[in-house]
C-alpha cells in the first residue's frame, strides 16, 4: 500500500472524528442543563464559564457546529471517493458512497449524539475549550449563511422573524415539573408544593378563603363575660367584631389584647371591647395570592377581611390558608381525605358543599374545573343550571355525584364517585 493511499486513509479518520466532534458539540450544548451549568459557573468552574458564554450566543454556535460538520462531511465524502477510486476504478465510487453513507451515519452522528444527549454536561465543558476557536472561525461564514436564507425567505413572503409566543419561564418550570413528576422522577408532593408556588399569582383569594358563614366573629353588643367565654372556647387568635349585622364589622380583636384588658381590669366588669380594636383590613376578592402573601408581609398581619366589587363582606383569609395552598393539611400518615372529606366502604367520597375544588383536584388528582365556581357546590349547581333536589344524580368530568342533603338554597353534602355504576343525569 502506497504512502499516498495511506495519508489518505489517515485524513478521512481525522475529519471523521472532526464531524463526530462537531456534532457532540452542537447536541451536548443544546442539551445540557443551562441551571446546572449557571450554578456550576457560580461556584468557580472556568468550563462552566465557557459553556455559558457560547451558549449567549446559540445562533451563532449552533451555525458554525452545522455549517462545520457539513463541510467536514462534503470533504470527507470527495476524499473517499478519490481514494477508492485510486484503488478500485471507476466501481470505487459506488465503494465510497456505501462506506461513507454507514462510517457518517453511525460514527459522525448517531454515536456522537446518542453519548452527548446522555452526558449533555459533561461532554460540553469537554468540548468547550476546543469549540471556542472554531465557532469564532466558522461563526461570520455562518451568519453570513443565515442571512442569505433571511433574505430568500423574504423574498418568497415569508416572515423569518415572527415567532410563536414565548412561554413564560413560570410556565417552562411547571411544565419541567409535569414532566418529571410523569417519569416518575418526583413524588405527589413536591409536585404540589411547587406548582402552588408557581400558581400564587393565578389564584385569586376568593379561592381559598373561608366564607363568611364560616367565620367565627363576636358581636359587641354581647356582655364582655360573654365574649371572653367565646374567645377561650375557639381555637381562634383572631376575630372580627361586628355590631348588629355580621356584614357590619367595626374592627378587629386580639386574644392577647383582651385577655391584657381583662386583667389590668381586674375582670371583665365595664370593659369596652371597642377600646381594645384594631382597624379592620379589607381586600379585594379578586387580590392574587401572591399579592396578598406580600402585602402580609409587608403589614406584618396575618388576617384579612375579603370583600367583592360592592364592599359586601365575602369571608376571611389569613396567612395559614396561602401557607396551606402551598405546602397543604397536615394529615395523618394513613388519611387519603381532607376535612370536609369522608371516605366510604364503596369507595366513595362523601363530600361536604363547602370544600373548594382546588383542595380536591390537589388531594385525589382529579381535573375538576374552578373557573366559574369555587366549591364542589358550586361546580355541580353551574353544570347543573339549577338548584337540585336531595337524590338527584349528575356525571360529568369522569365523575358521579349524588346530592345528598340541601339547605334553602345550599347543598351542603354530596357523594361523589369516581367509578359511576348507576345512571346519572349528565350535565350540559
Amino acid at each position: 500500500m502506497s504512502s499516498a493511499i495511506v495519508l489518505s486513509l489517515a485524513a478521512i479518520l481525522v475529519i471523521l472524528l472532526l464531524s463526530a466532534f462537531f456534532t457532540a458539540a452542537e447536541t451536548a450544548m443544546t442539551a445540557a442543563s443551562r441551571a446546572r451549568l449557571q450554578r456550576l459557573e457560580k461556584s468557580g468552574s472556568r468550563r462552566a464559564a465557557r459553556v455559558n458564554a457560547l451558549l449567549a450566543r446559540r445562533d451563532r454556535l449552533s451555525g458554525a457546529m452545522v455549517l462545520g460538520s457539513n463541510l467536514a462531511n462534503v470533504l470527507l465524502s470527495a476524499l473517499a471517493t478519490a481514494t477508492l477510486i485510486g484503488l478500485f476504478g471507476q466501481v470505487g465510487v459506488a465503494y465510497a458512497t456505501a462506506g461513507m453513507a454507514i462510517l457518517v451515519a453511525v460514527f459522525a452522528e448517531v454515536l456522537p449524539k446518542t453519548y452527548a444527549s446522555a452526558y449533555a454536561e459533561r461532554v460540553a465543558l469537554a468540548l468547550a475549550l476546543p469549540a471556542r476557536p472554531l465557532v469564532a472561525l466558522l461563526g461570520p461564514p455562518a451568519a453570513a449563511i443565515r442571512s442569505g436564507v433571511r433574505g430568500f425567505l423574504r423574498f418568497c413572503g415569508v416572515d423569518p422573524d415572527r415567532r410563536a409566543a414565548l412561554v413564560s419561564a413560570g410556565e417552562e418550570i411547571l411544565g419541567t415539573i409535569e414532566l418529571h413528576a410523569e417519569e416518575g422522577g418526583m413524588v405527589k408532593d413536591q409536585r404540589d408544593m411547587l406548582g402552588s408556588i408557581l400558581e400564587l399569582g393565578d389564584v385569586e383569594v376568593s379561592e381559598v378563603m373561608r366564607h363568611r358563614r364560616n367565620v367565627e366573629m363576636i358581636n359587641a353588643d354581647h356582655p364582655p363575660a360573654r365574649i371572653l367565654d367565646q374567645v377561650l372556647a375557639s381555637s381562634h387568635s383572631r376575630f372580627p367584631v361586628h355590631r348588629g349585622r355580621r356584614e357590619n364589622v367595626i374592627g378587629m380583636v386580639h386574644v392577647k389584647d383582651l385577655l391584657r384588658a381583662v386583667r389590668s381590669q381586674g375582670g371583665t366588669e365595664g370593659l369596652k371591647i371597642e377600646s381594645i380594636l384594631s382597624p379592620p383590613w379589607f381586600v379585594p376578592e379578586t387580590t392574587t395570592l401572591k399579592d396578598q402573601l406580600d402585602a402580609f408581609l409587608r403589614r406584618r398581619l396575618q388576617f384579612a377581611l375579603v370583600v367583592d366589587e360592592y364592599g359586601a363582606l365575602m369571608g376571611c383569609v389569613t396567612l395559614e390558608d396561602i401557607l396551606e395552598e402551598i405546602v397543604g393539611d397536615i394529615m395523618d400518615e394513613h388519611d387519603v381525605v381532607m376535612p370536609g372529606v369522608r371516605p366510604q366502604a364503596d369507595g366513595s367520597y362523601v363530600v361536604d358543599g363547602a370544600v373548594t375544588i382546588r383542595d380536591l383536584n390537589r388531594q385525589f388528582g382529579w381535573r375538576l374545573p374552578d373557573e366559574e365556581a369555587t366549591t364542589v357546590a358550586g361546580l355541580v349547581i353551574h353544570e347543573a343550571r339549577v338548584i337540585p333536589e336531595p337524590g338527584q344524580k349528575f356525571a360529568f368530568h369522569g365523575l358521579r355525584f349524588e346530592v345528598l342533603r340541601r339547605q334553602r338554597n345550599q347543598i351542603t353534602a354530596l357523594r361523589v364517585s369516581t367509578a359511576p355504576s348507576e345512571p346519572a343525569e349528565t350535565a350540559a
